[in-house]
């Protein structure tokens, strides 16, 4: 199986995911991109997988659907209207067409209901986990985040991270007005600008590398709380304070 990911937007990265001739999508916000790479490639869709409502994840579901009549995996719970499949944990898909399972992951914090797939050794984490960053808590709570990434970063360290933007050098500033000294953080710099010097993906990442320079995946760190409490300008002690104080900060970075 092949992973391709589809430039969308200003940012965005849809994930096709390729066998022989069939194909499946993740968050396809446009179809252009993905009716222009079946065209192309001569596939035939067999899937769309979503893993939140947001119309950059979402916009492209009706055209897809009008062309291929594929089935639509989402989450139950948030909102979507055009989902065929209804998904919650602790559901196991196989991906038609691609003979790939997933096991699915309600992770809420960015929406109320987002979802992530999980399978053959691959995330597909929608705009919960970024490279080096995470998503903003639109509809959930910080604790609620925490626990959705602290699933997450429980998974298999070569676990490779499919998230759906180009975030990654942004994320990386902010990762390093947190732990400066953090020497895993100057090597992702360095492997992640070589990347976009060729206009390559940032990503996928491995949570193993996550784990070592994600400052939102490192809320238990003694340098990471002590950022934090500076920023609250007082002392934070549990994680979850500490992923709501850096989280409040990125917002403001």
């Amino acid at each position: 199986m092949d992973i391709v990911p589809l430039p969308a937007f200003r940012d965005n990265y849809i994930w096709l995911l390729r066998r022989g001739g069939e194909a499946a999508v993740v968050d396809p916000g446009d179809a252009k991109p993905v009716l222009d790479y079946l065209k192309r490639e001569n596939l035939a869709l067999r899937a769309i997988l979503l893993t939140h409502h947001h119309a950059d994840h979402t916009g492209g579901v009706e055209e897809l659907k009008a062309h291929a009549a594929p089935p639509v995996f989402g989450p139950a719970d948030d909102g979507i209207a055009g989902i065929t499949v209804p998904l919650r944990e602790p559901a196991l898909i196989r991906v038609p067409g691609i003979d790939l399972e997933l096991a699915v992951l309600d992770v809420p914090g960015h929406t109320r209901g987002h979802i992530a797939y999980y399978g053959a050794n691959l995330l597909l984490c929608g705009d919960t986990l970024f490279g080096c960053g995470c998503g903003r808590l639109f509809e959930g709570s910080a604790e609620q985040m925490w626990r959705s990434l602290s699933k997450l970063a429980a998974l298999p360290g070569a676990t490779r991270v499919y998230c759906a933007h180009e975030y990654t050098e942004a994320n990386l500033d902010f990762a390093f007005a947190v732990e400066p000294d953090n020497p895993e953080l100057a090597a992702r710099e360095r492997r992640v600008n070589a990347l976009r010097a060729q206009h390559r993906p940032s990503v996928p990442s491995t949570l193993d590398e996550e784990r070592a320079t994600n400052p939102f995946l490192r809320s238990a760190a003694p340098a990471v709380a002590a950022a934090a409490s500076r920023y609250r300008g007082h002392a934070l002690t549990d994680p979850i304070s500490v992923f709501a104080a850096i989280r409040e900060w990125k917002n403001r970075f």
